[in-house]
């Protein structure tokens, strides 16, 4: 049983790197679009806050992962595996196609599929996932609501000013942007991981109740860390230059916005997606400059792809445990 549980702790932190790696996108899209750094800086600075981020913030949602969506008596090891398994081949099935789909949910997905496959419907924790599912519209348009102000209340504070001079300043001020992001994002997405881990360590009778030991909270971070390294350049594009053209102003709100929203959540141990909110904060901005600045029509491929990610997720980990369970 130990080495299973190794096993399964060692998946978990793959998939926190892929988190990382698919997310990195999150993170860079802005500050690397405005040329503000280079792709290879950009990944350093937001890996780097990512990490930091273990040693500023509590664990709150780690404990809504890891208690608040399943019945902890129906998880056992190979549901936990499950899960992992359906949520890391949905996060490398939309890296592929370039599709900034949320790993957040996609584990989320995953975990419930697998403890549906093995106990029903009577597993999931209604009352946890009303949040969860809630800020799938919330988050985003909390992102793009603070992007829009700040963008706007930017634009009238500075009205007088040349807009060469204005993304001049605001080049260094992007950088502290970013890391606000970084710190939002390494925070927000570790500690579903961190959840997971504690969850199987609690169903395998290592731990006797359920607290996040620290081995697990650098663990996740260190991995989230080094998968924000390597980067994952096809949605860069999409994020960075595909939804709206992006000036160091631009990346400043955007940044800013997606970072408030996801400290406040964290802080409330809500669970959302880093993807959606930063997503619908460079949209906020974009529609500053004019409605059509924004491809909405890509904007709704990737509506429709956050739609998808839990269900599609919850499905190939119940299908996973159907087959581990046929095994053992």
């Amino acid at each position: 049983m130990l080495l299973l549980v190794i096993f399964i702790i060692v998946v978990a932190l793959v998939f926190d790197f892929l988190n990382g790696f698919h997310d990195a996108a999150n993170s860079i899209a802005t500050v690397v679009s405005t040329r503000v750094l280079t792709p290879r800086k950009a990944v350093v600075w937001a890996a780097f806050f990512n990490l930091v981020a273990a040693f500023l913030f509590d664990v709150h949602i780690a404990k809504t992962i890891g208690k608040g969506l399943i019945d902890l008596a129906a998880v056992d090891v190979y549901v936990i595996l499950a899960g992992l398994v359906g949520a890391i081949f949905w996060d490398l099935l939309t890296w592929y196609f370039g599709i900034p789909a949320s790993s957040s949910h996609a584990l989320m997905g995953g975990y419930a599929g697998a403890a549906v496959a093995k106990a029903g419907f009577g597993s999931i924790l209604y009352a946890g996932w009303t949040n969860t599912l809630l800020f799938i519209v919330l988050a985003p348009l909390m992102g793009m609501v603070l992007g829009f102000a700040m963008k706007v209340s930017l634009m009238w504070i500075f009205h007088r000013r040349s807009s060469s001079r204005i993304n001049k300043s605001f080049r260094k001020l992007q950088l502290l942007s970013a890391a606000l992001y970084s710190l939002g994002h390494g925070t927000n997405d570790a500690q579903k991981t961190m959840g997971i881990i504690t969850t199987l360590l609690v169903t395998a009778g290592i731990l006797t109740h359920f607290e996040v030991p620290w081995w697990v909270i650098l663990s996740s971070h260190f991995a989230i860390a080094m998968g924000t390294l390597f980067g994952g350049w096809r949605i860069v594009k999409t994020m960075g230059q595909k939804v709206t053209k992006l000036k160091p102003s631009d990346g400043f709100c955007a940044e800013t916005a997606g970072g408030v929203t996801l400290l406040v959540t964290a802080f409330s141990g809500i669970a959302i997606s880093t993807t959606h909110t930063i997503t619908g904060a460079i949209m906020g901005v974009g529609a500053t400059k004019r409605m059509s600045a924004v491809r909405w029509g890509l904007a709704g491929r990737i509506v429709v792809a956050w739609i998808l990610t839990i269900p599609l997720a919850a499905v190939v980990s119940a299908i996973a445990y159907h087959l581990i369970a046929a095994f053992v």
